[in-house]
């Protein structure tokens, strides 16, 4: 028996190695900033500001792929004692929220970033369309993940609401052993 896991697709890998790249690229910045601040006492101000857009291109598409793989918080105690079709219409009702909401971050980081295109940024002068640029695109692309959702909770079949059977605890502890 082989324990591999299925093969990754390889827009997966690439956005994977994107997010380490971004990620280690933050690193590398901030331990470069605090070795220039401790051994000779000065810092460099560019890569104080990439370090924090990093911090946000990594917060954002970190989103991006919490969203894909179903790893974000999920307060889901009272879902999980409902069954039947009061449990698949407040799944559903969640989605459809959850869709609206993001359809609402969308339009704003959208309109947000069309109010900053003409904006740079102090020390790299870098256009702030590149720094708000991937709130949308966040949105957007959980929308397609959380309508793709919708699409799944739809589908499937009432059976998979029923309740789920719990196994008898005996009430009386076992005194086979006792002395």
């Amino acid at each position: 028996m082989s324990n591999t896991q299925p093969k990754k697709h390889w827009a997966e890998k690439g956005f994977e190695i994107f997010c380490a790249v971004v990620f280690l690229g933050m690193i590398g910045l901030v331990f470069y900033n605090a070795f220039l601040r401790y051994v000779f006492h000065s810092s460099f101000a560019p890569s104080e500001e990439w370090s924090r857009y990093l911090f946000m291109y990594i917060t954002f598409f970190g989103g991006v792929e919490a969203f894909y793989r179903r790893r974000h918080i999920a307060v889901d105690m009272f879902v999980e004692m409902m069954h039947g079709k009061a449990r698949r219409f407040v799944n559903i009702l969640g989605l459809v929220l959850a869709i609206f909401a993001m359809c609402i971050l969308f339009e704003g980081g959208f309109y947000h970033v069309l109010t900053t295109y003409d904006t740079y940024t102090v020390s790299t002068d870098l256009n702030m369309t590149f720094v708000n640029g991937p709130l949308p695109i966040m949105a957007f692309c959980a929308v397609l993940i959380l309508i793709r959702d919708l699409w799944h909770e739809w589908k499937r079949p009432m059976s998979d609401y029923a309740p789920k059977i719990k196994k008898d605890i005996p009430d009386t502890p076992d005194t086979s052993n006792s002395l």
